[in-house]
């Protein structure tokens, strides 16, 4: 059989059904055996497709010399051509990312913009990389030992949201092969040779290294992809329906009870696939667990969440990025809108007025009170006296006492007035110095939603 049939029946059977009527294949073309390739297999199948090509700016005239030889192979196919030019040394400085990290981003960056900014009389709806099954095995080599975990050992898929790979079924042997036989002529990127890189690493040095102990270790390879990807399936289900057991959601929380958390099986695993979600490392796990045990209020913290023990609960909170600052409230004004909620001031007449029962209505006495009013965050050393008491108490011993979590003191606000008494901690208890009595003409009744 020839290949070009071997990659309409594979096109047919993974790609096919995802590219809309009219619309286009943006080919990801640098010039280099693959791409050349890939570009002639779907010009001879007669895929519909454009040819884009990246110049990095990386290898001097090289790059150039690169971008001139994929616009004359568009021309060769009659396919349009797209380039851009990328300062990507400057961006990798500016972002602290390595080069090759840097043109990965920048690439596919410009491929989803073009994707977005479709003309309707050129359409794209996938992008295809070249990716053959050799690049599959160095990626699952390189994920095992960087450790990844089972993710990552299925190495490239075929289909990625919009990115699709059609060669990624063949090793690279076969598509050299057929390059040779069709007399197709390409371009070589001198950096593929050098070492510094780690995929060249083990595609240069380890690979064939391992292939002289084990002849068909890529053979091998191949088929442990084909296997991890199937137990990858059969995991992620065992996993979401360990999710849907353990962890359930309390507004922007997410709660673990420590005691069903502790019968699991293969805790570790189970931990992880639940905290990378919230940009934990996988080197926090360990730590997570010792949170089981630890006291209350011991946490540890990821780049956007905290997991905090509670009681007998795990709780996962978004970071706080800052506390409300001081906003003041003037006489007269009747609604405020802040990060925390929307507050909603009433002066009511005290004759016939019923004492709210809601936490979320605070009913004072307007004449005890001095404008302007503050809503602010606490702070250490806050105290008021809460209503039925005579004796002041702190606002942190208040909290304690209440049996709020840590995320829930942190979100506290309290309203005090010109003379920084305290007169609400909102939500939970107004002052009793500013309570209404016999004595009360008129009612500041202030509500938070």
């Amino acid at each position: 059989m020839q290949f070009a049939d071997e990659f309409l029946i594979q096109w047919k059977k993974y790609f096919s059904s995802l590219l809309p009527p009219n619309t286009k294949v943006l080919l990801a073309v640098s010039g280099g055996m693959d791409s050349v390739v890939m570009a002639d297999l779907f010009h001879t199948t007669k895929i519909p497709a454009v040819i884009a090509h990246a110049n990095f700016h990386l290898r001097g005239e090289e790059s150039n010399r690169d971008e001139q030889f994929v616009e004359a192979l568009a021309a060769f196919y009659h396919l349009k051509f797209i380039v851009c030019e990328f300062d990507t040394a400057l961006y990798a400085k500016e972002n602290k990312l390595s080069i090759q990290e840097a043109a990965r981003i920048l690439r596919y960056k410009w491929f989803s913009e073009l994707l977005a900014g479709n003309k309707e009389d050129e359409t794209l709806s996938l992008i295809a990389t070249a990716h053959h099954a050799n690049d599959s095995i160095e990626t699952m080599l390189i994920n095992f030992f960087r450790g990844t975990g089972i993710a990552g050992l299925h190495g490239i898929l075929p289909v990625h949201e919009k990115i699709i790979r059609p060669l990624i079924f063949w090793k690279q042997e076969k598509l050299k092969l057929y390059a040779i036989e069709n007399n197709i002529s390409w371009v070589d990127d001198s950096s593929n040779e050098s070492d510094k890189y780690t995929r060249n690493y083990f595609r240069h040095q380890l690979i064939p290294s391992i292939q002289k102990v084990f002849p068909d270790a890529e053979e091998n390879l191949l088929g442990n992809i084909s296997r991890f990807s199937e137990i990858e399936t059969i995991y992620n289900e065992a996993i979401q329906a360990k999710k849907n057991k353990l962890l359930k959601q309390n507004g922007e929380e997410w709660i673990l009870h420590i005691a069903a958390l502790k019968k699991s099986k293969a805790l570790s695993s189970i931990l992880w696939e639940i905290l990378k979600d919230f940009n934990f490392t996988a080197s926090q796990v360990s730590e997570a667990i010792k949170l089981l045990d630890s006291n209350y209020g011991a946490h540890i913290s990821s780049s956007s969440h905290r997991l905090i023990k509670h009681r007998n609960k795990l709780i996962i909170a978004p970071l706080q990025s800052k506390l409300l600052q001081n906003i003041f409230i003037e006489k007269g004004e009747e609604k405020l809108t802040t990060p925390a909620g929307s507050f909603y001031f009433k002066i009511k007449d005290a004759q016939d007025f019923n004492i709210p029962k809601s936490a979320k209505e605070a009913a004072l006495d307007l004449s005890k009170i001095k404008f302007p009013l503050v809503l602010r965050s606490r702070k250490p050393g806050d105290y008021f006296y809460p209503l039925g008491m005579k004796k002041k108490k702190k606002v942190a011993r208040f909290l304690i006492d209440q049996k709020l979590t840590l995320i829930e003191k942190e979100k506290c606000m309290v309203l005090e007035n010109a003379e920084k008494h305290i007169l609400w901690i909102v939500g939970l208890r107004i002052d009793d110095r500013f309570k209404i009595t016999d004595q009360t003409k008129e009612i500041l009744l202030i509500t938070v939603k």
